[in-house]
C-alpha cells in the first residue's frame, strides 16, 4: 500500500502508479491509494481515509490474490506522514508488518511558519493530534526510514528524529541516506527496481532487513 505525498494538497494516485513496478516485480500487489486534499477538508478527515484504505485492504485483498498478513506500506513526504497512522499504537495490533517511510514529515509545528502556512493553515489542534512523534508505535512493525542526501537539511533533521523516537519505544527500526537524491528523484526511483530507494522497498517487501 503506498501514499503518496504533495503536502496533503496536490497530487493523485495516477501521479504515482509507476511505483507499482517495483511492488509488482517484488511478487506483491500494488495498492496506490489516494485522499482528499486540504485545504477543502482537514487533517482529521485524510488521516481517517488512508485509515479507513488499510481496513479494506486488510478486508479484500484475499479477494485478489494477496494475503492481509503481509501487509506493507510505504509512503513519501505527506504520504510517510500518513503511513504512520497506520501503525500506531491506537490501532495495536496494526496489522502493518513493515514500513518504508521516505522524506517524511513527522513534526508538523514547523510547519505553520513555512510557505504552508498561507495554503493549508495547520492549525494547533492538527499539530497536537497529529505529529507522529507524539506517539506510540507498533512494536511488530519495521519501519525503513529514508531520505535523500541532497534533501534540505530539516527533512534530515526530521528523519533522525523520528528514527530515535522509535527506537526508544523498542521498535525495529533502520535508516538509510539515499546517495545523491533529493525530496522528488527519490520518489520517482521508488518505481525502478534497481535503484537505492527501488531496491530498499523491494527489500522490505520480501523480508530482507541487510
Amino acid at each position: 500500500m503506498f501514499i503518496h505525498g504533495g503536502y496533503w494538497r496536490m497530487f493523485s494516485k495516477r501521479d504515482y502508479s509507476y511505483v507499482a513496478a517495483t511492488i509488482t516485480q517484488a511478487g506483491a500487489i500494488a495498492v496506490i491509494v489516494d485522499y482528499a486534499l486540504m485545504p477543502k477538508v482537514r487533517m482529521a478527515t485524510i488521516v481517517d481515509q488512508v485509515r479507513r484504505a488499510k481496513q479494506w485492504v486488510l478486508a479484500h485483498i484475499a479477494d485478489h490474490g494477496g494475503n492481509p498478513a503481509e501487509l506493507t506500506v510505504s509512503g513519501h513526504s505527506a504520504g510517510a506522514h500518513l503511513s504512520t497512522f497506520l501503525f500506531n499504537s491506537e490501532h495495536t495490533p496494526s496489522n502493518v508488518r513493515a514500513a518504508l517511510l521516505l522524506g517524511g514529515l513527522y513534526d508538523l509545528k514547523p510547519l505553520q511558519n513555512s510557505f504552508l502556512a498561507n495554503e493549508i493553515a495547520i492549525t494547533d489542534e492538527e499539530v497536537v493530534r497529529f505529529t507522529p512523534l507524539a506517539y506510540r508505535h507498533d512494536p511488530q512493525t519495521r519501519a525503513m526510514v529514508l531520505v535523500g542526501a541532497n534533501e534540505t537539511p530539516p527533512f534530515h533533521q526530521q528523519a533522525d528524529r523520528f528514527k530515535e523516537h522509535l527506537l526508544q519505544q523498542g521498535s525495529p527500526v533502520t535508516s538509510l541516506v539515499l546517495t545523491n537524491r533529493n525530496h522528488m528523484d527519490s520518489v520517482r526511483d521508488l518505481g525502478v527496481p534497481e535503484s537505492q530507494a527501488g531496491d530498499c522497498l523491494t527489500k522490505l517487501i520480501a523480508k530482507d532487513s541487510r
